[in-house]
């Protein structure tokens, strides 16, 4: 083999990384610093798809065609690879060899295991975090409900789940980072039920507020038992709402055993 055909394929192994890419992913001679644009460019596409598929744009049962998507988007079809690669990955859509890739129908036991898992570690984020809640706390917290108010969550979704995610987010603020990574992690994969709570039940808005107002409360008075309390049922009751309208009969045993554990809000 010559030495610049070797160096050829050198070029198109990135550093750091043990797989072999394929050459039309990185181009020979690419730079470091095109090859990062390639990933940024990869992970808006993914970040657009997301959103696209959370907000209902893109419903359950979607037929997706990459090169559709790639003109739809503007985009090669070398970062729509990669962003369906990761939505496979985040089980929002199934992409087989040889198959269309689709859009997830809901799961109710991935529904059921996600806010099992939800309650059990938000339950202990809260408990943790409402030992060492500040006034300043209390204010930031109070400020992203205030914002979740004052947004129509129709007209409004992305601004709405962004401050409720803050809410959420200051409520469990005292773990550790790996803690909250899987809290996030767990939280952005619900979303998308949290927004089919939503329009399966608007009825439950007054609920929904009024527990959020009781964490904010709980976390005000330094209660670890009581916020627990709050968010498992907050959490169950969002779930139980969604499985009740998409798949009745559906026994949520893990939501409901985190719920019977982490609901007594022991510290």
């Amino acid at each position: 083999m010559s030495r610049s055909r070797s160096e050829s394929r050198e070029e198109q192994r990135p550093a750091g990384n043990g797989g072999e890419v394929r050459a039309d992913s990185v181009p020979s001679g690419e730079s470091p610093t095109a090859a990062a644009g390639g990933r940024r460019l990869a992970l808006d596409v993914h970040g657009r798809l997301r959103t696209m598929i959370l907000n209902g744009e893109l419903p359950p049962g979607s037929v997706l065609l990459q090169a559709e998507m790639a003109r739809k988007l503007g985009v090669s079809r070398t970062p729509m690879r990669e962003a369906f690669r990761l939505l496979q990955e985040e089980g929002l859509i199934d992409a087989r060899p040889d198959q269309r890739a689709r859009v997830r129908s809901v799961d109710p036991e991935d529904l059921d295991a996600v806010y099992g898992a939800r309650i059990m570690l938000e339950t202990l984020a809260v408990s943790m975090t409402a030992k060492s809640f500040t006034a300043d706390d209390v204010e930031r917290m109070s400020d992203a409900l205030k914002r979740m108010r004052g947004l129509s969550v129709d007209d409004q979704p992305d601004e709405w789940h962004a401050a409720h995610h803050q809410f959420h987010s200051i409520a469990t603020q005292a773990v550790g980072p790996h803690l909250q990574r899987m809290i996030a992690s767990l939280g952005e994969h619900s979303e998308r039920y949290i927004r089919l709570a939503q329009l399966g039940a608007p009825a439950s808005w007054g609920k929904a507020y009024a527990e959020h107002e009781a964490l904010l409360e709980a976390m005000r008075l330094s209660d670890p038992a009581e916020a627990a309390r709050v968010v498992a049922r907050h959490l169950a009751r969002t779930a139980l709402s969604v499985l009740a309208d998409i798949a009745p009969e559906y026994e949520p045993a893990a939501t409901r055993t985190a719920l019977g554990i982490a609901g007594n809000g022991q510290s």
